[in-house]
């Protein structure tokens, strides 16, 4: 019965639907591919899950036209970092510290949470990310209390139909952020509920068995940021292991040591993500660069808190950061939010660096925004081979935003309109491996009652005291 509850979120029809050929014709196509650049008028083919061709004046009779003369289509926005389990507690907190944020949401509320609590969580965030435009998303899901708990974060990213990374990570239970613990927080013991991170040789195989698939697997690593290194180096090892990708949070020199260590051990390597990277030594970052990592940055939520993105320190050692949205308890949960505030951060930064006599940085432009929202978010979730761009040959993870609504038009400048201009309301069409999730402005096949009220009853349960008040 619980089952059969789930499922009514989502029709399996709507999901079912619309593997088969369609035509978006007459759109502005901003493909993120060097080699094609903004085509100012130009149809998409889709055939299946993937794009066949784009040019203009296509034609396929029997393919479903979709007219978007007065629309942009570009790549869905991809997010490398999120807690989706707090979905359903989304802005609940928005004058929070980083403090109240670990002490109230990860010790509070984090050890009540139900699998079935988890399940609604990762759901509501899903939805609200493909109704925003992002069509691929990392789950960071550091709330495995047990591995029901895991399976329900799992079925609520599949039933959503958003192309996700289930990052496997350990429940973190509010400690602080910056220091180390003093012990392994998993235990290979079968008898112990949390099975952290040995669980995930049971992901592997159950969820994850091939990689073409809209979920895949990464591990959420405790360390070495939050753990001792000898925890960091068997987390790690097991990742690669099982062959999944690796993605961990990152401030602080505290870390050089731990990852010098690393490094030497052979574990630092292309597949793996660190996120904020905030306040570390050139030192950390030279091993970041020559071990080929990629970075996450989390501009909303990391000011809110009262730090200063790294986006400087990312681009003056060579990196194309990636965005994410990270807690939503307390941050705006949309890829419009993150581009325009990075973009405002770097160039204030960039001028105070001038008044101060030194030599200014290079100013980033909105189409590095653009970017760093698709291009290098598919890089850091592994999928670059995916998404992240249009092309001929990729999968079909497209979205159409409206140029002829009054917060943008007219538009002539179609990246200025995206990144400066449009917000979630701009959002006409989303499709997903060629499913269409959004059309005409509402989410296909979503019974919002449904998720309304169990969102409503998990949040109830994990706040009676706000909820009544």
């Amino acid at each position: 019965m619980k089952e059969q509850k789930r499922a009514r979120a989502v029709t399996s029809g709507a999901r079912a639907a619309g593997l088969h050929r369609k035509l978006i014709r007459n759109a502005t196509v901003l493909t993120l591919d060097p080699s094609r650049g903004i085509l100012p008028q130009a149809d998409i083919l889709i055939v299946g899950d993937r794009i066949k061709e784009i040019a203009p004046n296509l034609s396929a009779s029997d393919a479903e036209i979709i007219d978007a003369s007065n629309m942009i289509a570009m790549p869905g926005f991809v997010d490398s970092h999120r807690h989706m389990w707090q979905g359903a507690i989304r802005q609940q907190f928005p004058n929070q510290s980083v403090y109240d944020y670990f002490d109230h949401v990860l010790g509070g509320l984090g050890p009540r949470y139900r699998p079935e609590d988890v399940y609604i969580g990762n759901l509501v965030s899903a939805l609200g990310a493909i109704d925003a435009g992002v069509t691929t998303v990392l789950d960071w899901s550091s709330i495995s209390n047990s591995p029901q708990h895991s399976d329900a974060a799992i079925e609520g990213l599949k039933v959503s139909g958003i192309r996700a990374v289930y990052a496997f990570a350990g429940p973190q239970t509010g400690i602080s952020p910056w220091i180390d613990t003093e012990g392994p927080r998993y235990s290979e013991d079968e008898t112990q509920a949390a099975r952290y991170p040995s669980d995930i040789r049971r992901l592997r195989p159950q969820y994850f068995s091939t990689e073409d698939q809209l979920l895949t697997l990464a591990l959420g690593a405790d360390g070495p940021d939050h753990s001792p290194v000898e925890s960091a180096i068997a987390e790690w090892e097991i990742a690669r292991e099982v062959g999944a990708r690796i993605s961990v949070h990152m401030a602080g020199n505290q870390n050089l040591a731990k990852l010098v260590k690393m490094k030497q051990r052979s574990l630092l390597k292309p597949d793996t993500t660190y996120l904020h990277c905030i306040d570390l030594s050139d030192e950390i970052w030279e091993i970041l660069k020559e071990t080929g990592a990629s970075v996450s940055i989390s501009s909303s939520a990391e000011m809110e808190q009262g730090f200063v993105p790294a986006i400087q320190e990312a681009l003056d050692h060579g990196f194309r950061p990636s965005l994410s949205v990270d807690g939503e308890t307390d941050a705006p949960s949309d890829m419009f939010t993150q581009m325009r505030t990075l973009f405002a951060l770097q160039r204030a930064l960039c001028v105070r660096a001038g008044q101060n006599g030194t030599d200014p940085p290079v100013l980033l432009g909105v189409e590095d925004l653009l970017e760093f929202a698709t291009v290098a978010g598919a890089k850091a979730n592994g999928l670059e081979h995916k998404v992240g761009t249009l092309a001929v040959g990729m999968q079909a993870d497209v979205i159409l935003l409206r140029t002829d609504r009054i917060n943008v038009l007219p538009v002539s400048n179609p990246v200025g309109a995206v990144v400066l201009g449009m917000d979630t309301s701009n959002v006409d069409s989303v499709f997903v491996a060629g499913r269409s999730l959004k059309r005409d402005g509402t989410l296909v096949g979503v019974d919002i009652d449904f998720v309304s009220r169990r969102a409503r009853a998990s949040q109830e349960y994990l706040l009676p005291t706000k909820c009544n008040e």
